[in-house]
């Protein structure tokens, strides 16, 4: 029976996702999305495989997501792979994950469609880790496609401190007094100081696996982006999936906090 139920799926769904497609507008769509791409490891257990299965399944579906994105006309992505506080978890599951990302994001840069720009504290990683990030950025510099920041390492509170350090040295740099420098600073002062720098904010930011928290994502960003939560651990996470948390970001009447 659960079989046959899950045949009828698969055989409905395409017929499902064109006609949601064809009720999406022309305009309106985000250009930005971030995505928190969440709950791998709840799902090896739910299948009964170790948890870098989990994270192995996870990876195999960004580059699916980054072709619904192209298909749809997004124009920057950012993908949340580890965050500060992961870099806590322990060594025995944190060094098979740092390979998978750095394998993951060197499947994108052979892909040569996409440019890719890590985003974090990239100090704070293995030097391996942080080297393969550069080097994605390095050999992609040129590529004329959606911009995909990978975030490895980050965490929100890090990226503003980060933001501020950077401000104040350039400061320092010219001359300036910490009494100078607090008489003319503003918000797009530490704008200009952001992992994101000269980018847009998210329009969109998604969450999978039934969570409902930003957990320390485009903390500074995300203050005027619409969020939409899914239920489905991230690599179950589909384009049907994707397309309605479109179809709910085009029905939102955004009013930038006015």
């Amino acid at each position: 029976m659960v079989r046959a139920r899950q045949r009828v799926k698969r055989l409905l769904y395409p017929a499902y996702e064109a006609r949601m497609v064809r009720f999406l507008p022309d305009e309106g769509l985000p250009k930005h999305v971030g995505v928190m791409l969440d709950g791998n490891r709840r799902w090896a257990k739910a299948v009964g495989r170790d948890t870098a299965h989990g994270h192995r399944a996870g990876a195999a579906n960004i580059e699916p997501l980054l072709e619904w994105c192209e298909e749809f006309g997004i124009e920057v992505v950012t993908l949340w792979l580890l965050s500060t506080d992961n870099l806590n978890r322990p060594e025995q599951e944190l060094v098979p994950l740092l390979g998978i990302i750095e394998e993951a994001v060197a499947s994108l840069v052979d892909q040569k469609r996409w440019r890719i720009h890590p985003v974090g504290a990239l100090d704070l990683l293995p030097t391996r880790t942080a080297q393969r990030l550069k080097e994605a950025s390095e050999a992609t510099r040129d590529v004329d496609g959606m911009l995909v920041n990978v975030a490895v390492g980050y965490g929100g509170r890090q990226e503003i401190a980060d933001a501020v350090k950077s401000l104040l040295a350039e400061a320092s740099a010219q001359g300036l007094s910490i009494d100078e420098v607090a008489q003319t600073l503003d918000v797009e002062h530490i704008a200009e100081h952001l992992y994101t720098k000269g980018q847009p904010d998210p329009d969109l930011v998604i969450r999978t696996s039934g969570e409902q928290r930003l957990g320390g994502f485009l903390l500074w960003q995300s203050a005027k982006s619409e969020f939409y939560f899914c239920e489905a651990l991230w690599p179950e996470f589909r384009r049907v999936d994707f397309i309605r948390a479109l179809r709910a970001y085009a029905a939102r009447e955004r009013r930038f906090g006015s």
